[in-house]
């Protein structure tokens, strides 16, 4: 019997177990140097803070496969989660909230999806560009104050507890890895969305409705980051006007450090969660060993651009 060495296969194999043990190694590491590291209350704490960028990052990651980008998902967070408590503040109940909430932020990232599509605009110009609108608009919505939120019963969303001990939040972001595992993995979308990333014309001759399939990525998005938005809310007991900056950053981080290929067409789910892990053991690890925020900023930049330096390579 001949084997026969395949080695793109080996090496997309390679990536993508770099990211699992990168992860494993900084266990390892930040176990050894401190104590408190491994602690249960400290590791359901960084996973409770994960859980927020997962969820981004788990919309990101379609888009990023599709060969898009998404800058706006900080802003549609910030956005959908003050529209949310402004409704409860208003007077109305915590379902139809939610349900704006989320419906907005479907809304938000189909309209990112018709200005690639139907606009032909660049994804990065285009959602810089609502990135900048839906900033002012909250500003403008929240007068730049928190909205403070009193549903008890939202509260428990992203402050609540499931025995006691496991916080509500990872429970979302376990729950949404699964859909869009099973979405990505599981569906003709799926298929559709690796096949447009990986060769768009040669999915459009395939039969591939490229126009609808692009909103409906970034609607999947934009679902996703008010998802985070309402969690967020829930859990600061408000809406802040500023929330979510920066976040559209981590979340492409948490992409690209899972392997998935930033010009599209390869990637997997799985190492988006192991990247937003990494991301978060590596700020928790640096904070339990008294590192300066500033130098904080410097080491994720560097493990971020070694990263992209990788994906290049490859």
């Amino acid at each position: 019997m001949t084997l026969h060495f395949d080695r793109s296969r080996a090496t997309t194999l390679l990536q993508r177990l770099g990211s699992v043990i990168g992860l494993v190694l900084l266990f390892v590491v930040l176990s050894i140097m401190s104590p408190d590291f491994l602690t249960t209350g400290n590791l359901l704490t960084v996973l409770r803070q994960v859980s927020i960028n997962a969820l981004i990052a788990f919309g990101m990651t379609f888009v990023i496969l599709a060969g898009g980008i998404d800058l706006s998902v900080g802003a549609i967070l910030a956005l959908t989660g003050a529209v949310t408590a402004g409704l409860m503040a208003a007077g109305h109940g915590m379902l139809l909230a939610a349900t704006a909430g989320l419906g907005l932020g479907l809304l938000l990232g189909v309209i990112n999806g018709a200005l690639v599509s139907w606009g032909r605009v660049a994804p990065f110009i285009a959602t810089l560009g609502t990135m900048t609108l839906l900033r002012g608009l909250t500003l403008s919505y929240t007068q730049g104050s928190p909205i403070p939120v009193t549903n008890s019963g939202f509260a428990l969303i992203g402050g609540g507890y499931v025995a006691h001990l496991v916080p509500l939040p990872v429970i979302w972001m376990f729950v949404a890895f699964i859909a869009c595992g099973f979405l990505l993995r599981g569906t003709v979308f799926g298929r559709h969305v690796v096949a447009i990333g990986g060769n768009e014309e040669a999915a459009r001759l395939s039969g591939v409705r490229i126009s609808p399939m692009k909103l409906a990525i970034y609607g999947l998005s934009g679902l996703l980051s008010a998802c985070a938005g309402i969690v967020l809310t829930s859990r600061l007991y408000s809406a802040q006007a500023t929330a979510g900056a920066g976040y559209e950053l981590d979340a492409i981080a948490a992409v690209v450090l899972g392997g998935t290929s930033l010009s599209g067409g390869r990637g997997w789910l799985f190492g988006t969660l192991v990247g937003a892990l990494l991301i978060g053991f590596l700020n928790n690890g640096l904070n339990l060993l008294g590192v300066s925020s500033f130098y904080q900023q410097v080491v994720k930049g560097i493990v971020i651009l070694i990263a992209v330096l990788l994906d290049r390579r490859q």
